[in-house]
């Protein structure tokens, strides 16, 4: 079982190099990581595709072993994740709406938040970004809303580097951690993209 060794290196660089194992030696192998974000982003990812983890805390990490079946390495092999292909995405890079007064901003990006509650047509998927994290935090007045919006379906993914910038990372109150490798295939097959 081929080994690839992770550990220190930031996001996406784990999943991408889980990605390229996977693709070279097909339905096994063994990835040692960091705990945190990059255990859980490697082990969504891997999961996301079909493959079984076993996860094994070692004195300086974590050891995820990945094996899977055919089915798994097909998916592995496609570069669009099955739920993402077609849908509607709003990308959400701030906590704040417009390049006006810092009050105002706030104040619309939690209003227009709140109206997607009442619009007949809702997004897929609701990307954070940068401070656009903080919305989903514990705190945040959008947070009861966006559970709602959760409830419906659509599912919500929080930047893991950006949380952690912000130190957030265990405040997170919506939503799932996700990285940049998720986010980036997320934008590139979506349909249409909306940037607040």
């Amino acid at each position: 079982m081929k080994t690839i060794d992770c550990r220190g290196q930031a996001c996406p660089t784990p999943v991408i190099a889980t990605k390229k194992a996977l693709e070279e030696s097909g339905s096994s192998i063994r990835v040692l990581v960091d705990d945190g974000a990059p255990r859980e982003n490697v082990g969504r990812f891997v999961r996301n595709r079909g493959y079984q983890v076993i996860e094994t805390a070692e004195a300086d990490g974590w050891s995820l072993q990945v094996t899977g079946s055919v089915a798994a390495e097909e998916t592995a092999q496609s570069n669009v994740p099955a739920s993402a292909s077609g849908d509607k995405v709003l990308l959400v890079t701030s906590d704040r709406l417009g390049d006006g007064p810092e009050e105002l901003g706030y104040l619309l990006i939690k209003n227009f938040i709140f109206t997607l509650l009442e619009t007949p047509q809702q997004p897929d998927r609701i990307l954070f970004l940068n401070s656009g994290v903080l919305l989903a935090t514990e705190g945040a007045e959008t947070v009861e809303a966006l559970k709602r919006l959760e409830e419906r379906g659509v599912e919500l993914l929080a930047c893991g580097v950006c949380l952690d910038y912000f130190k957030k990372k265990d405040q997170l109150a919506v939503g799932q951690v996700t990285n940049m490798f998720s986010t980036a295939e997320h934008l590139l097959t979506a349909s249409s993209v909306i940037k607040l």
